[in-house]
C-alpha cells in the first residue's frame, strides 16, 4: 500500500490582543507606579522616557515616539504597538502578555530579564537587539529585520521566526527545544550549538553550514 504523509500540524497563533472599541487618549508622560487602562497614545514624544512598575492594560500606541524610553518592572497586557520608534528602548524584569507589536523599530533595544507570553513582533525592524535572559512563551517574529540580535541565555522554547533575517544573530546558551524556524536567513548565526531541539525546514539547513563548520572548526574542502 502507498504510504501516507500526514498534513503538517497548523501552528497555534499567539492570542491576540483585545482592546476596547473606545479608549481614552493621553498625552502625559509616563509615571513610576502609572497604571494605564483602555488608553490610546498617538503620535506624541515619549523619548528617554524613565519609569518604574508602570501598568499597560488594553492599550495602543500609534507612531508613538518611544526611542530611549527605559521601564523597570513594567507589565504590559493586551497591547497593541504600530509603526512606533522603540528603538534603544531598555526593558529590565518586565512582563509583556498578549501584545503585538506591528511594523515598528527596535533597532538596539533591549528585553532584559523580561517574560514574554502570547506576543508577536510583525514587519519590525529590530536588528541589534537584545532578549538576554529572557523567556519567550507563544512568540512569534515574523518578517522582522533580527540581524545581529541577541538572544544570549534565553528560553526560547516553542517560539518562532517565520521568514525573518536572523544573519549574526548570537544564541549561545540559549534553551531552544522546540524552536520553529522557518524561511529565514541563517547566515553566520552564533552559538549554533544551542540550536539542539530547533526545528528548521530544509530551505534553511544550508544557511547554518558555514557557522556549524565555524563554530566545529570543521574546513570544507573543493
Amino acid at each position: 500500500m502507498p504510504s501516507q504523509r500526514t498534513a503538517p500540524k497548523k501552528l497555534k497563533e499567539p492570542t491576540a490582543p483585545k482592546l476596547p472599541t473606545t479608549l481614552a487618549t493621553t498625552t502625559g508622560d509616563l509615571a513610576d507606579d502609572g497604571v494605564y487602562l483602555s488608553t490610546a497614545f498617538g503620535a506624541v514624544d515619549l523619548v528617554g522616557s524613565e519609569a518604574e512598575d508602570t501598568e499597560f492594560e488594553r492599550c495602543s500606541f500609534s507612531g508613538t515616539r518611544l526611542s530611549a524610553t527605559a521601564l523597570q518592572r513594567a507589565t504590559l497586557n493586551d497591547v497593541v504597538f504600530r509603526s512606533c520608534d522603540l528603538a534603544n528602548v531598555r526593558l529590565a524584569n518586565c512582563r509583556i502578555f498578549t501584545t503585538a507589536i506591528d511594523g515598528s523599530r527596535l533597532t538596539g533595544a533591549a528585553f532584559s530579564d523580561c517574560g514574554l507570553q502570547d506576543v508577536l513582533f510583525e514587519s519590525c525592524r529590530a536588528d541589534l537587539a537584545g532578549f538576554r535572559f529572557s523567556t519567550l512563551r507563544r512568540v512569534v517574529f515574523r518578517d522582522c529585520n533580527l540581524e545581529a540580535a541577541t538572544f544570549q541565555n534565553a528560553d526560547l522554547r516553542g517560539a518562532r521566526f517565520e521568514g525573518c533575517r536572523l544573519s549574526g544573530a548570537q544564541f549561545s546558551g540559549a534553551d531552544m527545544t522546540g524552536t520553529r524556524i522557518t524561511d529565514c536567513d541563517l547566515r553566520g548565526i552564533g552559538g549554533v550549538q544551542s540550536l539542539r531541539g530547533v526545528t528548521v525546514t530544509a530551505a534553511d539547513a544550508p544557511g547554518l553550514l558555514s557557522s556549524l563548520t565555524a563554530e566545529l572548526g570543521i574546513t570544507i574542502e573543493d
